[in-house]
């Protein structure tokens, strides 16, 4: 696998290829990765996995046209051929008059933060395998766990470089690593599975195998014993684990491309208040050891750490250079690149701030509401922010979790979710989009 340091020789020399074949702009990026995974089944081993991958990617310009193309051959052959073809396609391209790589005076030219994105570590499959193993073992451990998908673990070491002709080039390395196991339980005649999780930067701060294990045994066995709740309006509680979910449409309907087409539920709301005073919603990049931290974005713009959402208030739109310009605005550094393709707006880590209540306090004066663990489908409109996703979890009664449910759906219109939503103080950072345990009153609750 190529160091960063090789990795930025490449996409500059990729870059340097295609002005020479007659482009009049180009970026590149390169991204490698090798991962190690290892699968283990009711205590035997599964299976092993080691791969590789390497793909480079090439977008050209010859004026307001634009093509891109990419490829695995990073010899000067195939960087040659790669090169060639992307002008020759650029060429053919209708014009587009947003195209463009970002403003060069924009262009990040400080050295990079260390943001600890790898710790430098290869560990073993055998190690991997005893980490696998030890987890599904508590996970089987548990009174009423009856059967097993399996436990797994899994180390990636992952490389990224991007150049552009304009004079920006920035690379950097990273680490990954991550234990699972689902499994299965059973009591007169029904059966539920859950699972658990883990995945970090840093070797060392992986929560520990058997308390992995052990949290994937006892959901299966708390969902046992489902329960009926009659449908109509009441409180919602999202935990952590489904909470974050809740993002995931705001930060589409805050993205520069969602504002220029006219498709968001917020286009008028920049600016407005959209949640509650108490609610502030952070983009950091710079989170050391983030799940998606990262120093420069998808166009070698500097990142920064930007509130959202400010004491309830909408700051503003998330942009990449394209939709900036549809716009008449700058880029804000949120531009995300694959290797195919123009760049998109993107997020890194995000992160709700806590409350002032514990979850306890948060559903305490409820009579009846619902606590959601997981939820199903995707059923959102992000054009007039209605909501309706099916979901599982527990009954609330009188301010305490009582029976599981299941096969229910949840519904509401996100503007209204979004001003009615209190956070509770239990915020933990574990995952990309991280967010404490919420509170939505007045959502509509069908049961099946």
């Amino acid at each position: 696998m190529q160091t960063p340091e090789q990795a930025s020789d490449l996409a500059q020399d990729l870059v340097a290829r295609a002005m020479a074949a007659g482009a009049t702009a180009a970026d590149a990026v390169f991204a490698c990765d090798a991962s190690t995974d290892v699968q283990m089944r009711l205590g035997a081993l599964e299976d092993v996995q080691r791969s590789e991958s390497a793909a480079i990617g090439l977008r050209v310009f010859h004026g307001k046209q634009s093509a891109s193309v990419s490829g695995a051959d990073v010899s000067a052959a195939g960087l040659a051929t790669l090169a060639e073809r992307a002008v020759a396609m650029a060429r053919l391209a209708p014009e587009d008059a947003y195209a463009g790589l970002a403003p060069e005076e924009l262009l990040m030219r400080s050295a990079l933060p260390d943001l600890e994105l790898d710790d430098g570590g290869d560990p073993d499959p055998q190690h991997l395998r005893e980490l696998a193993l030890a987890c599904e073992d508590a996970a089987r451990a548990v009174p009423g766990v009856t059967n097993s998908e399996g436990g797994s673990a899994s180390a990636v070491r992952s490389v990224m470089a991007l150049a552009t002709s304009h004079g920006f080039c920035g690379s950097y390395g990273g680490s990954r690593y991550g234990i699972a196991a689902s499994v299965l339980a059973a009591r007169d005649g029904q059966m539920e599975r859950d699972s658990a999780s883990h995945s970090t930067r840093f070797l060392a701060d992986l929560e520990s195998a058997e308390a992995v294990g052990r949290r994937a045994g006892e959901r299966a066995v708390e969902r046992l014993g489902a329960g009926k709740i009659e449908s109509g309006p009441m409180p919602v509680i999202y935990d952590r684990r489904a909470g974050g979910s809740l993002l995931g449409p705001l930060l589409g309907a805050i993205s520069g491309g969602a504002i220029a087409r006219k498709t968001s539920f917020l286009l008028d709301r920049r600016g407005r208040p959209v949640f509650d005073s108490s609610v502030s919603i952070i983009d950091d990049p710079h989170r050391a050891r983030g799940q998606r931290s990262r120093a420069f974005d998808g166009e070698g713009l500097p990142t920064a750490p930007w509130r959202i959402i400010n004491h309830g208030v909408l700051s503003g739109w998330m942009m990449d250079s394209a939709s900036a310009r549809q716009l008449s605005e700058a880029p804000t550094g949120h531009a995300a690149r694959g290797v195919s393709g123009a760049p998109s707006t993107g997020s890194s880590n995000v992160h709700m701030e806590a409350g002032s209540v514990s979850p306890e306090a948060l559903m305490a004066d409820i009579k009846l509401g619902v606590y959601v663990t997981q939820l199903i489908g995707m059923g959102v409109n992000g054009v007039t922010g209605d909501y309706s996703r099916g979901a599982s979890g527990f009954i609330i009664r009188d301010g305490q979790l009582a029976e599981p449910i299941s096969e229910i759906t949840i519904a509401g219109n996100l503007k209204d979710m979004f001003a009615a939503l209190i956070p509770a103080d239990d915020l933990e950072f574990r995952y990309g989009v991280n967010v404490p345990t919420l509170r939505i009153d007045g959502m509509v609750v069908a049961s099946s």
